[in-house]
């Protein structure tokens, strides 16, 4: 079974220290599959949004623990990756906000 580009990619992270490394280092961060590996990460940024990746760096999260009323489990654990582009190639979420 083939991946495609967007099973690999799950979304951007938009949080505060995701845009501030973005402002900084030129790096986006996204969540991505569990499995994915750097190199396909690479090529599926490169192929959506017609950049050039420097470096990727990955760090999987620990899911938390979760609690609805008197039942409590736990969240699953997800995969973040750094992606560092070229300089002068950027990605824009959400322009003009």
């Amino acid at each position: 079974m083939s991946r495609t580009v967007y099973d690999i990619l799950r979304r951007p992270l938009v949080t505060e220290k995701a845009t501030l490394i973005r402002e900084v280092g030129n790096t986006v961060v996204f969540e991505v599959e569990k499995d994915a590996t750097k190199a396909e990460i690479k090529q599926a940024v490169e192929k959506v949004f017609s950049v050039t990746v420097r470096g990727v760096r990955t760090a999987i999260v620990r899911g938390k623990n979760a609690r609805v009323g008197r039942f409590s489990g736990r969240k699953s654990n997800w995969k973040k990756a750094y992606v560092t582009l070229k300089e002068g190639d950027t990605i824009e979420f959400f322009e003009g906000v």
